[in-house]
């Protein structure tokens, strides 16, 4: 059932203030304060009167449209398209109401509904954290005639929403792809003919390198020709997702795992479009989910299903358990890549003795988020003792993370430190060299 509520307007409340001069000129004129009682009468019965006179909120009809699913941390567009199906023109406020927690731009209209006719506006919703929620309604304020009040209905617009990693960032990859143009999000090219394993084609020969000159076709055609290759498609990367304790701690207010996830989302589109198999190992002091590689778009809603409601857990990760499991389930040599932590040369010492083992059949790449504000405080004047602590208890930092990287290094894994707003392009990039180069 639809509530009504009748909120006065300004006028109304100017005309009603016009009641209490009225009383105060009763001093003078003798008898005039008595015409106050029904002036008000009359004010109220024509407020309630005029407020029965306008439309019902049947008349009214909203529709919400935005994406299925939400990106956190960036804004998402939401298009309001309002119809009504009245007799008369109407004025009126219509406000969206989504989840309290998001940031929005302007969700509110004032708008004069003409019948038969759609109106439209739109703002933007940012949501800082994954998971799910759902929209509030909307909210409409019909203005009543003669302007003394406006009457407010909540209509049954309510949907749930699903808050995922930033998906929108897919999209700008997929666009500048298509336009050859993937250098403007600082990514290498995705394909270079002459590199790669697998035949694609045949060409003439121009000053190319003569292990490429395919003989047979040379002396079928009566002149020098080469073959072209392409990188080998239906190999396999395999992301390991850290949620233990190293993922609890913040870079610029963001849960490290969050910006994992980001990355982790741009590496499997990547390989999805090249056409890899991905998979999926989720761990913390046990192993939490486990999706073996395959390719296809279901694939890729399988994984974000698993991982939109991710949350790090105050639990040591157990790495030897973890890649112990995925060596017993996954024979073919893959590129696997590894979302953690590690501060210092013990910890990374640690993750490398259970990495070691895999790097025997596997290529694998250790991802890390790095705090931009490291290399701030590290190169910021000293004024004072406070100033003194914290450069050197950056610098101390930044040496322990760099021995964690030689430790990474001699045992043969690769590793990509990197800063939020790099990260995914430093994975990417790697991603893309591998495939280059034919590494795997």
């Amino acid at each position: 059932m639809l509530h009504q509520v009748i909120v006065p307007t300004r006028r109304f409340w100017a005309l009603l203030g016009l009641g209490v001069l009225i009383a105060l000129l009763g001093a003078v004129v003798p008898g005039l304060e008595r015409i106050l009682i029904p002036y008000n009468v009359l004010l109220f019965a024509m407020l309630l009167a005029t407020a029965r006179l306008t439309p019902k909120p049947q008349s009214l009809h909203v529709t919400r449209s935005m994406d299925p699913v939400l990106s956190v941390r960036v804004p998402n567009r939401v298009n309001v398209c309002v119809e009504y199906d009245g007799t008369a023109p109407i004025q009126c406020r219509v406000r969206d109401e989504p989840p309290p927690d998001f940031d929005t731009t302007r969700q509110e209209l004032r708008l004069t509904l003409e019948p038969d006719r759609a109106k439209e506006f739109h703002y933007h919703v940012t949501p800082f954290r994954r998971g799910s929620d759902f929209w509030r309604g909307t909210y409409v304020r019909i203005l009543a005639p003669l302007g003394l009040a406006e009457v407010q209905y909540k209509l049954p617009t309510e949907r749930p929403v699903r808050v995922y990693p930033n998906v929108l960032a897919l999209r700008e990859f997929d666009l500048l792809k298509q336009k050859g143009r993937l250098n403007l999000m600082g990514l290498r090219r995705t394909r270079i003919k002459g590199l790669g394993t697998e035949f694609e084609s045949l060409r003439d020969y121009h000053e190319d390198d003569y292990r490429k000159i395919d003989w047979k076709s040379t002396a079928r055609r009566g002149k020098l020709v080469v073959r072209e290759f392409e990188q080998e498609r239906n190999q396999a990367v395999i992301v390991c997702l850290d949620i233990g304790r190293h993922m609890l701690s913040e870079v610029d207010g963001v849960a490290k795992l969050d910006h994992a996830l980001d990355s982790c989302l741009m590496l499997m589109h990547a390989a999805q479009v090249a056409g890899d198999q991905v998979g999926l190992l989720v761990f913390a002091d046990n192993v939490r989910r486990y999706i073996p590689p395959r390719k296809g778009r279901n694939q890729a809603g399988f994984i974000l299903d698993a991982v939109h409601g991710l949350e790090a857990e105050a639990a040591a990760a157990n790495y030897t358990a973890a890649f112990g499991y995925l060596a017993s389930r996954w024979k073919r040599r893959s590129l696997i890549v590894v979302f953690t932590d590690a501060e210092d040369d013990a910890q990374a010492a640690e993750m490398a003795a259970a990495l070691t083992p895999l790097t025997r059949r596997h290529l694998l790449m250790l991802v890390r988020v790095s705090d931009p504000r490291l290399k701030e405080l590290a190169g910021a004047d000293v004024t004072d003792a406070t100033d003194l602590y914290r450069k050197a208890a950056a610098l101390w930092y930044s040496s322990d993370r760099r021995r964690a990287d030689a430790r990474f290094r001699m045992s043969g894994v690769q590793n990509i430190d990197s800063e939020p707003q790099d990260l995914s392009n430093a994975l990417v990039s790697a991603y893309l060299r591998v495939k280059e180069t034919s590494a795997l």
